[in-house]
């Protein structure tokens, strides 16, 4: 065996990822038109309509929420499928939101793992549901399911560990 030959493999593979990684001219192009303006107060953000706009609460009960999300372009990769990133997105996002009580503090995430399981495609309709599985102090673990709705099969599974730094001011 070579000497640099796992070194010259690396190299290979990381070859490999920085081109699988290129914008081609027409996405680098499309990319500098993008123009996001300044936030007002009271106004959704880039990321509100980019990453969040298209889900819809069906049902919320104490330490259960359940939502519909149907599949945008926006949040596809490359060969269609709902993007690994955007799940993560919604396991962060739905996952807080049942955490929430009205007024106080919002949890920070300690930790989040998630299991990929299958894929969801372009218009594909997904439930979210979001349920709190235990509290102990500021900690809360929390487990979200991502399910394809129309064929029932599972797309991810997260974990998801909060933590509340501060409780509401006593008055």
């Amino acid at each position: 065996m070579e000497p640099n030959g796992g070194e010259d493999q690396k190299a290979s593979l990381e070859k490999k990822a920085n081109e699988f990684m290129q914008l081609s001219l027409d996405e680098s192009e499309a990319l500098m038109r993008i123009v996001i303006p300044v936030q007002r107060p009271g106004e959704s953000t880039f990321y509100e309509n980019f990453a969040l706009r298209g889900i819809r609460v069906d049902r919320v009960e104490p330490g259960l929420i359940v939502c519909t999300f149907k599949v945008p372009p926006r949040l596809t990769d490359r060969a269609g499928n709902l993007a690994n990133g955007a799940i993560a997105n919604l396991v962060d996002v739905v996952g807080s939101y049942v955490t929430y009580t009205g007024g106080l503090i919002r949890n920070v995430s300690v930790d989040i793992s998630i299991s990929y399981m299958s894929t969801a495609k372009l218009d594909d309709e997904v439930e979210i549901t979001s349920k709190r599985l235990g509290q102990k102090g500021g900690y809360t673990g929390i487990m979200v399911l991502l399910r394809n709705k129309a064929t029932g099969s599972i797309i991810a599974e997260g974990r998801h560990s909060m933590f509340r730094l501060h409780t509401a001011p006593k008055l």
